[in-house]
């Protein structure tokens, strides 16, 4: 056995747990290596029962006397109860709500180890523990007894039907019998930060050594956790840095940002760019300029002003005789691209077309026999831009937009469409710095910090569902003023038919019942793209004054005269998207509002809510959602191409991140050092194993 030895070949395991074992991501006896407790329990209290005393926590072993299962009835929880005795003159009652699952396990002669609080039973001297831990003991005192008690344990998120106890056991036979991983961290590094081995490192975080403080191994503090939190962290930082080193090394295209480029820009322009898009743009330009592929993510708040940006960007490509392709996640999005990206670069000459899955097959052929022919010049699309049929004739610029919702495979697969084209990833997330540092380390980063000139605060409010006629009466007073509103109905894309649905109820309760005289239309995903430009456009030019719509209007829409953001069920979604629609309103010179209408709300959801109506800075949100989802959720881990981290929390570790980065570019400053070829050598080694499919250089 050693660390490449796959785990159904391992004592104790065999197929069965191996297929078990596979669902959490373990194949190798490594994995299981690095396969971390998630808490500890402090288990050297072994005291007999009759010593046991109310209000302590203690483990007592003991025999299974007699058992029970009593009072279930249909829809009504029961209790599993057993007497237990040690021989120390005492009985201990143990009490399982909804325990049936331990009537066949606790029959009478079988011997456990509980852990619990003690307390007495109510009326009488009885000693007592509820839901106390409970594990199974050999029929004899055996040679793994020490591992379950008389120590602090690790405790292990279970898979299938192994538990924490046989995790134990495997863990241990294999720390007794495997040679320990080659400790590839720089000798410099680790007296320098000043971490154990990673051979002492591993066996601790197992098998914690007697006095180790519990509450730092249960922070994730002790000195072995933070050498392999930062391990993880170090060689992702190091290997993004190599590869974001390769990049800036490899042949690309260089634009030229000619008299001609300039003028056909200054023409698309509807408005005069603020100091920040100014600035970003000129970031962009440059890179464009050399001759090394440009990768670069742009970051801004809702209304920065980014699509403006990629557009410039597009002209550079388009005047220079290339291709662009702008991929979005959903079709929604990539519709409302394609209208806003057709009025700007079409304006100025240039054919732009969309390209999606629900386009009609003859539309799809058509498309791409003008892609590759080169007469599109900005094609805009979904996951059907990166099929294998889609052949570009000169494709220079990539833009990928809201990259949060994309893998790293997706980015290399559209940037397989070109020659090394340049790279632009867009997000109006604004990403919380620790976790750009993590998922975008190897771009350079351009934040538009600014908003145009003028804009006001949104004034924020929740409401009640069952205070909806005095939002309605707002509403009304604003449309009489002079201004517009929209209704939306926020949806998650697999519940989007039942969204259009329910706008589609609202728009003629609305146009019928409540506003009867006023223009009320409406807009979703499920329209095409024609009527959908239609709508827009009677939004915009004031023909409708209320548009009742879906999420369909969370990017890209600019309606100045637009002051009222009513959100439908708004307790239902994510801080982010509520911040995206937020951002429809507030772009004129009057002031504007977001109502939030709630039904009942659990407290993440009135957390959301208080956040919202509190603050409109994108940043400060960003990180708000993502310490109420976490980062995997925040982000779609297997969506993002956030990397397998064991132990590593994003969130948690932050500290240990930054200082795993400082090292990471300390030992990737040292060219041509010993340390670094060996670090290289070893990145190039486990990354793809340890990462997945992003790949170094």
């Amino acid at each position: 056995m050693d660390l490449a030895t796959p785990l159904q070949y391992v004592k104790g395991i065999g197929p069965a747990r191996a297929d078990m074992l596979a669902a959490k991501g373990l194949f190798t006896v490594s994995d299981l290596l690095y396969y971390a407790p998630f808490r500890y329990e402090d288990r050297t209290n072994i005291k007999a029962i009759a010593e046991l005393a109310p209000g302590e926590k203690a483990v007592a072993m003991a025999q299974v006397c007699s058992a029970k299962l009593s009072g279930f009835r249909r829809r009504a929880p029961g209790v599993f109860e057993a007497t237990f005795q040690d021989g120390s003159g005492a009985s201990l009652l143990g009490r399982w709500f909804h325990g049936e699952s331990y009537a066949d396990s606790l029959v009478p002669g079988t011997r456990v180890a509980l852990f619990g609080k003690v307390e007495l039973e109510r009326g009488s001297a009885s000693r007592l523990m509820v839901q106390p831990e409970v594990e199974i003991l050999p029929d004899e005192p055996g040679e793994h007894e020490a591992l379950h008690t008389g120590r602090i344990i690790a405790v292990y998120e279970a898979a299938g039907r192994i538990s924490t106890r046989v995790f134990r056991l495997l863990i241990d036979r294999i720390l007794k019998e495997v040679s320990m991983p080659e400790d590839a961290l720089p000798q410099s590094v680790r007296e320098r930060v000043q971490l154990p081995g990673l051979a002492d490192a591993i066996r601790e975080v197992h098998t914690p050594s007697a006095g180790t403080d519990l509450r730092f191994l249960n922070e994730f503090r002790s000195p072995a956790q933070v050498r392999l939190i930062f391990d993880e962290f170090f060689w992702l930082e190091c290997g993004l840095l190599v590869k974001k080193t390769h990049a800036r090394l490899a042949p690309g295209i260089t634009f030229n940002v000619t008299g001609r480029v300039r003028e056909q820009i200054k023409r698309m322009l509807p408005f005069k760019p603020t100091a920040a898009q100014r600035r970003v743009m000129q970031e962009i330009a440059d890179d464009m300029k050399r001759p090394h592929p440009m990768n670069r993510l742009l970051q801004g708040d809702v209304g920065s002003g980014k699509t403006i940006v990629a557009a410039q960007a597009a002209v550079i490509a388009i005047e220079n005789d290339y291709q662009v392709a702008v991929l979005a996640p959903t079709e929604i999005l990539a519709a409302q691209h394609h209208i806003y990206f057709k009025r700007l670069l079409g304006g100025a000459g240039y054919t732009v077309a969309l390209l999606t899955g629900s386009s009609t097959a003859r539309e799809k052929q058509q498309i791409k026999k003008l892609i590759a022919d080169g007469l599109v010049h900005a094609t805009i699309g979904t996951h059907a831009l990166i099929q294998e049929d889609v052949n570009f004739a000169r494709l220079g610029l990539a833009i990928v937009d809201e990259q949060h919702r994309f893998g790293v495979r997706q980015r290399l697969e559209l940037m397989r469409k070109g020659t090394q084209p340049d790279v632009l990833v867009m997000t109006a997330t604004p990403i919380p710095r620790t976790l750009a540092l993590t998922i975008y380390g190897d771009l350079e980063v351009s934040t538009i910090d600014e908003l145009p000139p003028g804009r006001r605060p949104v004034v924020t409010k929740h409401v009640h569902e069952s205070a909806i006629e005095g939002v309605y009466s707002f509403v009304a007073q604003q449309i009489k003023a002079g201004r517009q509103a929209y209704v939306v109905y926020p949806v998650v894309e697999e519940s989007e038919t039942s969204a259009v649905k329910a706008a589609e109820k609202m728009h003629e309760h609305l146009s019928t019942k409540v506003f009867p005289a006023l223009r009320v239309g409406l807009l979703h995903g499920k329209l095409s793209a024609d009527e959908k430009e239609l709508a827009m456009r009677a939004f915009k030019s004031g023909d409708i004054q209320i548009l009742v719509t879906t999420t369909v209007i969370e990017v890209g829409v600019d309606v100045p005269n637009a002051t009222v953001m009513v959100v439908e069920q708004a307790e239902r979604f994510g801080l982010a998207q509520i911040h995206q629609l937020r951002g429809r309103v507030g772009r004129g010179a009057h002031q504007s509002y977001c109502i939030l209408v709630t039904g009942k709300v659990n407290d993440i959801a009135r957390e959301r809510i208080r956040t919202l109506v509190e603050s409109s800075d994108g940043f400060y949100i960003s990180e708000m959602d993502m310490k109420l989802r976490g980062p995997g959720e925040f982000f779609g881990t297997k969506q993002a191409g956030i990397p397998g981290l064991r132990l590593a929390d994003i969130l948690r570790d932050s500290d240990v991140l930054e200082m795993a980065r400082r090292e990471a570019q300390r030992l990737i400053e040292k060219k041509d050092s010993t340390e670094l070829r060996a670090a290289v050598r070893y990145i190039q080694e486990h990354w793809q194993r340890r990462y997945g499919f992003v790949q170094v250089g």
